[in-house]
């Protein structure tokens, strides 16, 4: 097995099989919530279709109709169930990482398998992390009358109450009600910044997941639970600092999911790693060459494809509420919001009176 960071010795299938053993803990604790569900049958719809960026499968409707009366003289009337279309896309992304050989002396040789894959497993479960919230918030930046029913009712701001507007021990169960009603038991996991759930510590609502690594060492997560619920913890959770009457405070949003609220598919790529070498640069260097595809597919939201420049969308393209919509039947109907396991959550982090930050 390679051992130092040559590229005569690297083996592009070996380091990748060995990538995957490395635990991406973020993702594992969305796939085992249940929020994230995969759904490989995409990947090969998308080789199939021209373009392979964008792929369109049908949802099939509920079935429906009000029953007649029967009382033997009234005739039964038939209803039929409607097709939903669902388009999803796949969001490309790359980076490369350059280490000199000269570093590799003077180290005793650091060992390249284990750090170096260790360091680029982690580094693409950050960047899905990314994707997923850059996506939840073009959701909730929809327009239209009908996307916005769902975003208003799927939204939960305290922020401006007067009393209770931070994150509380009935915030949660009220937020999921609001968006879903009877079927708030189906969210499974919530994504906040340490400061909400800070204030959930606070009220001893919160407890830490526990890891355990190789050598037997036990530290908390930045994962925890709530009311049953896993609870991911990240300070890149959209955060607003306002100035009103009631003072100065910081606004944050948590955002919850529920079973099968996304389906992921490792779309592929020709060559998810490779190795370049350069024996003149500093002395000699390599390069470690990454490349992924994924498609991340909101439950009931397609991808509109109306603001995307390329056969990627950036970031900023996925945030784009033009790029989303419900999805709907060929006759303009679109799904009811409330089967969408999608909800958000505004409150305050804490509250400054009188009080300016320098």
């Amino acid at each position: 097995m390679p051992a130092i960071f040559d590229s005569k010795y690297f083996n592009a299938e070996v380091f990748g099989k060995y990538v995957e053993t490395i635990p991406k803990l973020k993702r594992n604790e969305l796939l085992k919530s249940g929020a994230i569900i995969v759904n490989d049958r995409i990947k090969s719809m998308l080789s199939e279709q021209t373009g392979g960026n964008i792929v369109t499968t049908p949802m099939l409707g509920l079935i429906g109709g009000k029953p007649v009366n029967y009382d033997g003289n009234t005739d039964i009337e038939d209803n039929s169930t409607k097709t939903f279309s669902h388009t999803r896309v796949v969001v490309g992304r790359a980076n490369a990482w350059t280490e000199k050989d000269f570093s590799y002396d003077i180290t005793g040789g650091v060992n390249f398998m284990d750090n170096v894959a260790r360091q680029v497993s982690g580094y693409w479960d950050d960047i899905d992390q990314e994707t997923l919230l850059a996506i939840l918030e073009g959701i909730f930046s929809m327009t239209g009358a009908e996307n916005k029913k769902f975003v208003d009712a799927h939204t939960l701001d305290v922020s401006k109450e007067k009393e209770e507007n931070a994150f509380g021990v009935t915030t949660l169960n009220n937020a999921l009600q609001k968006a879903v009603g009877e079927n708030k038991q189906s969210f499974s996991l919530a994504i906040m910044h340490s400061q909400v759930a800070t204030n959930l510590e606070n009220l001893q609502l919160l407890e830490y997941l526990k890891y355990t690594d190789k050598n037997g060492v036990t530290r908390n997560l930045q994962m925890a639970t709530v009311n049953g619920r896993t609870i991911l913890i990240d300070d890149s959770m959209p955060g607003e600092e306002v100035t009103d009457a009631a003072g100065n405070y910081t606004t944050y949003t948590t955002y919850v999911l529920g079973k099968g609220a996304f389906e992921l598919t490792n779309a592929g790529v020709k060559v998810p790693f490779e190795m370049d070498r350069n024996p003149k640069i500093n002395g000699g260097q390599d390069t470690l060459y990454s490349r992924q595809r994924n498609c991340f597919a909101p439950y009931g939201i397609s991808f509109t494809n109306k603001k995307m420049a390329s056969l990627s969308p950036t970031d900023e393209e996925l945030k784009n509420g033009t790029n989303w919509s419900l999805v709907a039947s060929t006759d303009g109907e679109t799904i009811n919001h409330k089967a969408i396991p999608i909800a958000r959550i505004i409150t305050r982090g804490w509250l400054w009176e009188n009080f300016t930050r320098d």
